[in-house]
C-alpha cells in the first residue's frame, strides 16, 4: 500500500464534493482527501497500485485535473511496520532492562547466597521490588545527568514510567529464572550463570510489543 499526492485544479470544497463519489467508489483507493489550506490544492490518495495517471482518470469524470505530477510518494506504514518506533521501543525496552535486571537478580544472589531459608514466593516478590526501584533510580540517573533535569523532574519522570512494562518485565525474568534453577543457588555451576541469558531475553521480549503500541498509539515511550 502507497500514498500518493498530487496537486490538483481542485480549488473549493465545492468542487472536493464533486469528485467525492468517484473517489469514494474508486477500488484501488482506501483512503483520500484535498488540501484546501494553502495555494498548492493537494490530493492525497492512499491505496494499492495507485499512479498519477489513475488519479487524473477518476479527477476527469467530473472535469478537474492533476495539474503538477505527484508531489509526494510514498509508502503507507502499517500499524507494526514503523522501524523507527521499533527502534525507539528497543532502546527504551533495553534501558528499563538494565535497570530491572541490576535490582532483580542482586536480590535473588543476596537471598539465595546469605538467607537461602527465603521461601520461593518470597525471594520472587522481593526480587521485583528490587528491580522496579533500581530501574526507577538508573532512569532519574539518565535523566538526571544525560537529559539536564533538575532531581525532582528526573524523579518524577522515572516515575511515569509503564509500571506495565516493567512489572511484566520482572515477573517474566524471575520466572524464567527460577523456571531454570529451581531457586537453587548453585553458583558453582555454570548451568546457574547461563540461565541469566534466557531470563534477560525473555525479560527484554515480554514488554516491547507492549512498549510499541504505547509509543506508536499514545506517542509515549515505557520511560
Amino acid at each position: 500500500m502507497e500514498t500518493l499526492k498530487v496537486k490538483t485544479n481542485l480549488h473549493c470544497q465545492n468542487c472536493v464534493e464533486n469528485v467525492s463519489e468517484s473517489f469514494d467508489q474508486a477500488n484501488k483507493i482506501k483512503s483520500w482527501k484535498v488540501d484546501l489550506s494553502d495555494d498548492i490544492k493537494t490530493l492525497e490518495a492512499t491505496g494499492e497500485g495507485i499512479t498519477t495517471e489513475y488519479l487524473n482518470s477518476i479527477l476527469n469524470k467530473s472535469g478537474y485535473a492533476v495539474i503538477e505530477g505527484e508531489v509526494e510518494k510514498k509508502s503507507a506504514k502499517g500499524f507494526w511496520s514503523d522501524r523507527g518506533a521499533w527502534k525507539r521501543a528497543n532502546f527504551n525496552t533495553l534501558n528499563c532492562l538494565i535497570g530491572c535486571a541490576i535490582g532483580d537478580f542482586g536480590m535473588i544472589f543476596y537471598l539465595q547466597a546469605y538467607h537461602p531459608e527465603t521461601s520461593l514466593m518470597l525471594q520472587m516478590t522481593l526480587a521485583i521490588i528490587a528491580g522496579l526501584c533500581t530501574s526507577i533510580l538508573l532512569e532519574t540517573l539518565i535523566m538526571r545527568f544525560r537529559e539536564s533535569f533538575s532531581w525532582w523532574a528526573a524523579l518524577k519522570t522515572a516515575l511515569g514510567m509503564s509500571f506495565i512494562s516493567m512489572v511484566a518485565m520482572e515477573i517474566a525474568m524471575t520466572s524464567t529464572d527460577f523456571m531454570i534453577t529451581g531457586g537453587e543457588a548453585a553458583f558453582s555451576d555454570p548451568v546457574y550463570w547461563l540461565a541469566l541469558i534466557p531470563a534477560l531475553l525473555v525479560g527484554f521480549i515480554t514488554p516491547l510489543p507492549y512498549n510499541y503500541w504505547r509509543l506508536k498509539k499514545f506517542n509515549q515511550a515505557c520511560h
